[in-house]
């Protein structure tokens, strides 16, 4: 028997630099952790093509490093069309980011992949993670204790699918969204 292919998420926000590559290290370290790194891939771009190629903000890698991450490995990328049929599941950080995913969608199968990060964590308080680019330290802290309590609960609605061997037969959603799995 050979192992399914990966199920593939990639993380959105705006530039790359931010949010989107803290969820993409915590989902990493989690699937790593849990022994299910070579199963699924966590990727992020953003919806702009301002940071191609350069490192996350020193602040995210700061923020990650202070909770024991490494994202030192990260490079922006921007969103394509052809990031849709490369993942399975294409994870907004904020409302904005999911109706620019939602237009850019070229079929009912590439708009049923976009789902909100937060939709992920019943504790939230609005489904935006916000954008901390023009805040200091604490704000990036805060950012990403708010994607680590929805990463997991996202890794939790994965993991099941995961380890039972089969991709999921559809994308998960999250608590708040009308089709659990």
């Amino acid at each position: 028997m050979t192992d399914p292919d990966p199920f593939r998420v990639i993380f959105v926000c705006t530039g790359n630099i931010c949010r989107s590559p803290m969820a993409e290290v915590v989902l990493r370290t989690l699937s790593e952790q849990r022994g299910l790194g070579a199963r699924v891939t966590s990727r992020s771009a953003g919806t702009g093509d301002w940071h191609v190629g350069e490192r996350a903000d020193d602040r995210t890698l700061d923020a990650l490093l202070r909770r024991g991450y490494d994202g030192s490995r990260h490079r922006a990328k921007q969103f394509s069309a052809a990031s849709f049929a490369e993942n399975d599941l294409v994870v907004a950080l904020d409302r904005t980011h999911e109706r620019i995913l939602r237009a850019w969608a070229r079929s009912d199968d590439d708009e049923g992949k976009v789902t909100l990060l937060r939709a992920y964590d019943p504790h939230a308080s609005s489904m935006d993670v916000p954008d901390p680019y023009y805040a200091g330290a604490a704000m990036f802290d805060s950012v990403l204790a708010m994607i680590e309590s929805a990463t997991r609960g996202l890794f939790a609605q994965l993991e099941p699918a995961v380890r039972a061997s089969h991709p999921p037969s559809r994308v998960p959603r999250g608590p708040e969204q009308e089709d659990l799995p």
